[in-house]
């Protein structure tokens, strides 16, 4: 299978097989991280890109008196920020949810990429943007969405991501997560988020049993969840044109 990261990156923009090389020998050595521990913690200065290889890990952000927000999810094939090594101090944490293989990229040598591919450096801004994008459809769940919409949303976003990345098998995917997780990135309780699953099963929209995740019916829970993919910028096939070039 090839390497996650470079499966993702395709869908911003072609690469070259120059750029594929650099990427994997920019990736370094793999480290094994145990679920449920810090990748990053917030204040640490973030030298570093971190890239998931294998695993699923979140961004979160945690109060003083114990309570968790998780922002983001990361998936196989992501980069916990391409220009997270900017910063002087990291302003959220980087936790892994599950075992986690883990790589990361020194921001020396994110730039010396940049610098040496304009393939690399437009589709790693395009990353960017897309989790940028994400942030603000999060955004909107929570401010908009019910609690059934919430939970239909999130499901739709990280089978797409998983599927952009080869990581579903037809309308099923891994889903290895607990509901305290989906309680924390979706601003409900985990009682309240059992209710929403029985909810969704009922309705014969999606079955979550032993941490396998099956879509029913995808259209309809998309339309449940007002889901529109474009918000993912998945938008290019590794044999389009290059835009740069065009």
């Amino acid at each position: 299978m090839p390497d996650p990261l470079v499966r993702k990156l395709q869908h911003y923009g072609p690469l070259s097989d120059a750029d594929r090389l650099w990427l994997a020998e920019s990736l370094g050595v793999r480290r094994q991280i145990a679920a449920r521990t810090d990748i990053i913690m917030e204040g640490e200065d973030p030298r570093a890109v971190n890239v998931v290889l294998d695993g699923w890990a979140c961004r979160y952000k945690q109060l003083a008196d114990g309570r968790r927000q998780i922002v983001s999810m990361l998936l196989p094939g992501d980069p916990c920020d391409p220009h997270i090594f900017l910063l002087d101090r990291m302003d959220h944490a980087v936790c892994a949810l599950t075992p986690v293989t883990l790589a990361q990229i020194r921001g020396s040598v994110i730039q010396e990429l940049t610098a040496r591919s304009q393939n690399l450096d437009y589709v790693l801004h395009r990353e960017t943007l897309a989790n940028a994008a994400i942030q603000r459809e999060w955004a909107v769940s929570l401010g908009c969405r019910t609690g059934i919409e919430r939970l239909a949303h999130l499901f739709c976003e990280l089978f797409a991501r998983l599927s952009a990345v080869g990581l579903t098998k037809g309308d099923t995917c891994a889903f290895p997560i607990t509901q305290n997780d989906l309680a924390d990135a979706l601003g409900q309780t985990s009682v309240h988020i059992n209710r929403t699953l029985q909810d969704l099963r009922s309705a014969g929209l999606i079955t979550l049993r032993s941490r396998q995740l099956t879509l029913h019916d995808p259209e309809g829970l998309a339309r449940l969840a007002h889901f529109d993919p474009a918000y993912l910028h998945f938008t290019m096939e590794p044999n389009e044109p290059d835009p740069m070039r065009s």
